[in-house]
């Protein structure tokens, strides 16, 4: 097999990054593209005009290329354009903070990278922890450098999800795998196969003086139907949720609307 090309949002010094680029590595050969800093909530953005500069760094005895990009970039540069082969699989995170629910799925950095795979025709699977309707909270924490050992119990799960899909075979009709978990859960875990809550969000940002506003994602969660059996309801029971996504598929209308809206040329 070939290699595992793995990125994050989260940027070269997120605490995740070295613990898990050491347990993929007994899954197989990683080669290692991040931003040069954090690049949350960016989606699936891609440079456009900025030109991208790349570096080759040891951070912790781990060789890696950084990027003045988003994580698409990262992705797309490590398929493309960085080495001699390009991977058999794309492994994005771990993203510290959850990415449930479709409202934060469509807005993370870590699952826009693992979507840069699936366009370039990879597997690819997207991987977060957090602690759930606590994730803000939480996070300040971590940049105090709380929660240690978080990070080596959060590689060792994700790294063994990943070799389970590679002894196993990428799972045919799905385009990503999005993978979160509670900050207490280790390989003992239960998993469950989950679907995407049907959720969103309101206000994102605050102002900060008249004329400027500034991210501060405190708002409401909107919440609609039912929540059972999706990522939301997993993540609050304990367990690892394991989403497989298809993305941006046609969905079916009413046979009556479609004839409506579709005209015949005249």
């Amino acid at each position: 097999m070939g290699y595992i090309l793995l990125t994050n949002d989260d940027g070269l010094d997120s605490p995740a990054l070295v613990p898990f680029a050491c347990a993929l590595a007994k899954v197989a050969t990683v080669r290692t593209v991040v931003p040069d800093r954090e690049r949350s909530w960016i989606s699936k953005a891609i440079s456009r005009w900025d030109e991208l500069h790349v570096r080759e760094l040891v951070r912790d005895g781990l060789e890696l290329v950084t990027v003045a990009g988003f994580p698409a970039d990262c992705t797309n540069l490590g398929v493309h354009s960085l080495f001699d082969t390009p991977p058999d699989m794309v492994v994005s995170g771990v993203n510290i903070g959850l990415n449930t629910g479709l409202g934060f799925f469509l807005s993370s950095g870590t699952v826009g990278a693992a979507m840069e795979g699936w366009i370039a025709g990879l597997p690819a699977l997207a991987f977060s922890v957090g602690i759930p309707d606590q994730d803000r909270e939480w996070k300040a924490r971590i940049k105090q450098g709380e929660f240690a050992d978080v990070w080596p119990r959060a590689a060792a799960l994700s790294a063994e999800i990943v070799g389970t899909v590679r002894q196993s075979g990428f799972p045919a009709g799905v385009d990503l795998l999005n993978v979160n978990f509670p900050v207490g859960a280790d390989l003992h875990t239960p998993r469950v196969v989950t679907r995407l809550a049907n959720v969103g969000y309101e206000r994102l940002f605050r102002c900060k003086q008249e004329g400027i506003y500034v991210h501060d994602a405190s708002g409401q969660i909107r919440e609609s139907g039912d929540l059972n059996g999706t990522d939301i309801s997993i993540l609050r029971e304990g367990r690892v949720s394991i989403t497989p996504v298809r993305l941006a598929h046609a969905a079916k209308l009413d046979p009556e609307l479609k004839r409506r809206l579709e005209k015949s040329s005249s």
